[in-house]
């Protein structure tokens, strides 16, 4: 997620300042709400985060598919229906990042928990190679579409509260992923829990996943394209504000062609910035050297270990450690002065 550099409001919010004068003009929505509101919201954002997380199956998808239930050869997961993660992840990307601004979070957020839906119904339900692979296109989807949950916190508070806010949302997604790792080695090796009834209880989750989604509040401003009105209000102006002068809208008329072009002329500003590059670089390379870690390694280590008895298998334990460290680091993150510049 790229965060955007905003101009912190002139006027603090409700409860911070007074004005030196009423002069009759109607004050903003950001300072009209109380100063708790906030704190439910991003309160409640994380609890969501948390929740969504809930997948016990997720860990052990690979063993699923190579084993009895699904009975898939080696070849076939590597070569044929994996892949498709990769590729179809990268075809969405872009357009979801460009979606999720304009459409303010909720919208993606909501298609992202379809997707889930999808993914686990294909898996109980699927047979053959096709019903596999359509189910990581949508596993593909919701990879692209976690940059809604990372960029929803933005709208929700000022931008000197960014860092450490943004700590709490990531720490509580890793917590969720730690939990349902926990959850879903204790039910392999020490309940002796099959592979299909963890997909069935992960697919209960993300069930309810998405009722949470549809109580999420959507902002009425984002980064770019939903801009507050008047000039004076005291609000974050958007960086499209000072990218593109000039743009007065269309309103409902031609209004496909006036989100496209906004899109374009943003990301063409976007790509402008040397440190954004350099930052996109690298988050490349950090991406995709890490799923293709995470979504291998999982065939290496069946490679190395073939299944015989399902409670030997610990990917559950694995994937547990390695996201309680990565929480511990996020929570942290939030504490630390960074020169972001540098």
């Amino acid at each position: 997620l790229t965060v955007p550099r905003i101009t912190p409001p002139s006027r603090c919010r409700a409860g911070r300042a007074m004005p030196k004068k009423d002069d009759g003009t109607k004050k903003p929505a950001s300072e009209t709400v109380p100063d708790q509101r906030w704190k439910l919201q991003v309160f409640y954002l994380c609890f969501y985060g948390f929740m969504t997380q809930i997948r016990p199956g997720e860990s052990f998808i690979t063993p699923y598919l190579l084993g009895a239930d699904k009975n898939f050869t080696q070849a076939e997961v590597t070569n044929v229906i994996m892949p498709v993660l990769t590729y179809s992840y990268m075809a969405v990307l872009v357009p979801i990042f460009l979606l999720t601004d304009y459409l303010r979070y909720k919208p993606v957020l909501v298609l992202q928990s379809l997707s889930h839906i999808s993914i686990w119904l294909l898996l109980v339900l699927g047979t053959s190679v096709l019903a596999m692979q359509l189910m990581e296109f949508f596993y593909g989807i919701t990879m692209a579409a976690r940059i809604a949950y990372s960029s929803y916190i933005f709208s929700l508070v000022a931008p000197s509260r960014y860092q450490r806010m943004a700590s709490y949302s990531r720490s509580a997604v890793l917590l969720g992923v730690f939990t349902s790792s926990v959850l879903g080695q204790l039910c392999i090796t020490l309940g002796s829990v099959s592979f299909l009834t963890l997909n069935y209880v992960s697919l209960g989750f993300v069930s309810f996943g998405l009722i949470l989604t549809l109580f999420l509040e959507r902002p009425r401003r984002s980064l770019f394209f939903n801009r507050p009105e008047g000039a004076g209000d005291g609000a974050a102006p958007a960086e499209l504000d000072k990218m593109a002068r000039g743009d007065g809208g269309g309103g409902i008329r031609g209004w496909q062609e006036a989100a496209l072009c906004r899109m374009l002329r943003e990301v063409g500003a976007l790509a402008r910035q040397p440190q954004l590059r350099l930052w996109s670089l690298w988050w490349v390379f950090n991406s995709a050297g890490y799923y293709l870690m995470l979504y291998y390694v999982h065939i290496l280590w069946n490679e190395i270990y073939p299944t015989m008895d399902n409670r030997q298998v610990y990917n559950g334990g694995v994937d547990a450690a390695s996201t309680l460290l990565g929480a511990g680091a996020s929570f942290a993150a939030g504490y630390v002065k960074i020169r972001w510049t540098l």
